[in-house]
């Protein structure tokens, strides 16, 4: 047989053009023998090193990739690899530690070397979108191996658009977990579910997301490979958290560059001096010596994943990674110390910390505080009045049938807050005069210890009960000095107080499009942080006398409350309930008959973050402080809407309401007080 009918050689002819097409002979030989070469076997980590390059639009260090900027990544990357045994890779971690990209590096793998079924789930269908735009569409523009591979998107073409990406024996379906048509559209070989931890608990009412994506893949068997990865939220209702614990729980051990001893990083070892985070350095637990920034990238290029816990399922295995491992040059161990002294603050200021620097859940302390323990510690002074310390006011109103019941509020540094007057306006809201009677105290004000009179910043009114009712008040009043708000349940809020949305309202049997505005408020959250602050310990005598300051949020009563009210704020638990579909979640249930004076305190508490006090600098609170120093000749009316900025600017003089109207009108919407 002659070289040119061998199997891996094309036919040869002579060097000329004979009119049978062989004058590149020699090109079409080597051209023959490169397609029968099988494809090198590349893991994942690999392949993104050799092919992908990062686009300016979708990174902050553009240009080549190197697995080498984030050595933690190189395992779970090639744990994803179809030569891997693992069948489920679940990845807890910080916020912006390399994950998502590392799961695109997935995607343009499977696209060049190992094409087949894939669907990526994003928790909206919105944000899967953008994820097409922002994260593929450059993955694929900046690789020429799936430039050729992947066809542009075209509106005409089913196969090829913002959610759905053909190529060569294979296909790329991107969706949103809310999506239960998206979840259920084709079998799939390859699952890479995204921040699963944000997807809501159910698909259009057809059940958990993460379930319905994985059934996809039960046609593929023991050649299916998921990826489930996300910053984690609330311990007993985080959806990573359940995976990571049922995986072989990896962490990933550095060396000490000192000592050599490998050891886990835990943000309990990180040091620095109070107030001063540029000194921050991490100490050895085994030799107590200080490592220091620069460390980080020799002993991340030594580090090894090591599994912490036996796995049931030698198929799931997980990995863990806080902000503690970030490259030199990302987010620094001083950044991290200047983030924890700044999240002292709010409580939601220190679950975004665990959240998205630790990567740890939230744990909810819900357990009800003992109401006799609150009830002892009352403090002597006069109800009706504004402690020292107490340097703005907000109400919470909720309406019941027979009564308005209202809680006045006073907030000082750090949230602490005072209990300075408890009301019950009797008659329910078809009584004009119960309205009247709380317009009234849109005009009240109260003495403060200093001698300054301070006026309401804001009352959040609920509308659970009688809603046209307070939606009708509330457009009377003014919205500037009024919140309507309204409850919702969970802890996954983007926020907690959202909005304004629009309302209709009927006045006088016309019906007002947009009438009036309603916040929503996390209730849970809030509650959360309540109970969290009402177990806080009190100073004791003799270290007050010596300057002692109470802690930050701490809850004052006055002497005057009664033992129902204080019944009434510990009326809650937070329980583990378990759904008809056999999932957890975490729900405030009543341990009491009566809970008003908890719920005015959370519409309170929302007022006191609509006015801003969550947000406000040091050189604010240092403003109001200024404002009920030392008592002035006149008297001092404190009001929240002498300044669009909120209340550091307060009006030291008497200033009459005009006719018909309430103070609060005096900066409308386009002042921007509510912007």
């Amino acid at each position: 047989m002659s070289a040119a009918t061998l199997p891996n050689s094309p036919p040869s002819g002579p060097s000329s053009d004979d009119g049978f097409g062989f004058e590149g002979a020699d090109e079409l030989r080597q051209a023959w023998r490169d397609g029968l070469t099988p494809d090198p076997a590349l893991t994942v980590s690999e392949w993104a090193d050799r092919h992908r390059v990062l686009s300016p639009r979708a990174s902050a260090e553009p240009g080549r990739y190197r697995t080498d900027r984030t050595p933690y990544m190189r395992a779970i990357m090639d744990a994803l690899s179809p030569a891997h045994p693992a069948r489920r890779v679940v990845f807890m971690k910080a916020a912006q530690v390399g994950a998502t990209e590392s799961g695109n590096n997935w995607i343009g793998y499977v696209i060049h070397h190992a094409p087949g079924p894939m669907l990526a789930v994003q928790p909206t269908v919105e944000l899967a979108k953008r994820f097409s735009r922002q994260r593929i569409d450059p993955l694929v523009e900046e690789c020429p191996s799936l430039r050729e591979r992947v066809k542009p998107a075209r509106s005409r073409d089913a196969g090829n658009t913002v959610l759905s990406k053909e190529f060569p024996a294979g296909l790329l379906v991107i969706t949103g977990a809310n999506s239960a048509v998206g979840l259920r559209s084709m079998p799939a070989r390859y699952l890479f579910l995204d921040e699963v931890d944000a997807y809501p608990p159910s698909a259009d009412e057809e059940g958990d997301p993460v379930a319905l994506a994985e059934a996809r893949t039960r046609t593929f068997s023991w050649r299916a490979k998921t990826f489930l990865t996300s910053t984690p939220t609330i311990h007993g209702f985080s959806r990573i958290e359940r995976e990571y614990e049922a995986s072989d729980q990896r962490r990933f051990f550095v060396p000490c560059p000192h000592c050599g001893v490998l050891q886990w990083l835990r943000f309990e070892q990180l040091r620095w001096d109070k107030g001063k985070p540029e000194t921050a350095h991490y100490e050895c637990e085994a030799c107590d010596a200080a490592i220091e920034e620069h460390h980080k990238t020799a002993m991340l290029a030594q580090g090894d994943w090591q599994s912490t816990a036996e796995v049931a399922d030698p198929g799931t295995i997980g990995f863990h990674l806080s902000a503690l491992y970030s490259p030199v040059g990302w987010f620094s161990w001083d950044d991290i110390a200047r983030m924890w002294e700044a999240a002292q603050a709010t409580d939601e200021a220190k679950r975004s910390f665990k959240n998205g620097v630790l990567g740890e859940t939230w744990i909810e302390t819900g357990e009800a505080p003992d109401w006799q323990r609150l009830y002892d510690r009352r403090e002597p002074w006069q109800t009706g009045t504004v402690p020292s310390r107490g340097l703005f006011l907000t109400a919470g109103a909720d309406v019941q049938k027979d009564r308005i019941e209202v809680d006045i509020w006073a907030w000082g540094r750090g949230l602490e807050s005072w209990l300075v007057e408890h009301l019950v306006i009797e008659g329910g809201p078809d009584r004009a005069e119960s309205w009247d009677e709380l317009s009234g105290l849109l005009d009240r004000t109260w003495p403060h210890a200093h001698g300054a009179r301070l006026a309401l910043a804001k009352l959040a009114i609920d509308t659970g009960y009688e809603s046209p009712a307070v939606y009708a008040w509330a457009r009377k009043v003014g919205h500037a000095q009024v919140a309507p708000v309204k409850g919702v349940e969970g802890f996954n809020r983007a926020a907690p107080v959202v909005g304004p949305t629009f309302v209709d309202v009927t006045e006088a049997g016309r019906k007002l499009r947009r009438g009036a505005r309603l916040w929503t408020i996390a209730v849970a959250t809030f509650k959360s942080e309540t109970y969290r602050f009402l177990r806080l310990d009190r100073p004791t005598d003799e270290e007050i006398a010596e300057g002692a300051s109470f802690p930050a949020g701490f809850v004052h009563l006055p002497r005057g409350v009664e033992a129902e009210w204080v019944k009434q704020l510990a009326a809650e638990q937070l329980v583990t309930v378990r759904t008809k579909r056999g999932f957890t979640r975490l729900e405030w249930q009543k341990i009491r008959e009566r809970n008003e004076a908890l719920d005015c305190r959370v519409y309170a508490r929302s007022a006191a973050w609509l006015a801003g006090a969550d947000r406000w600098t040091d050189a604010k609170w240092r403003d109001l402080e200024d404002q009920v120093g030392p008592a002035p000749d006149e008297i001092a009316v404190i009001s929240a809407q002498s300044n669009a900025q909120g209340l550091t600017a307060g009006v030291l003089a008497r200033v009459p309401a005009a006719a018909g109207k309430r103070r609060s009108d005096w900066l409308a919407v386009d002042k921007g007080w509510l912007r």
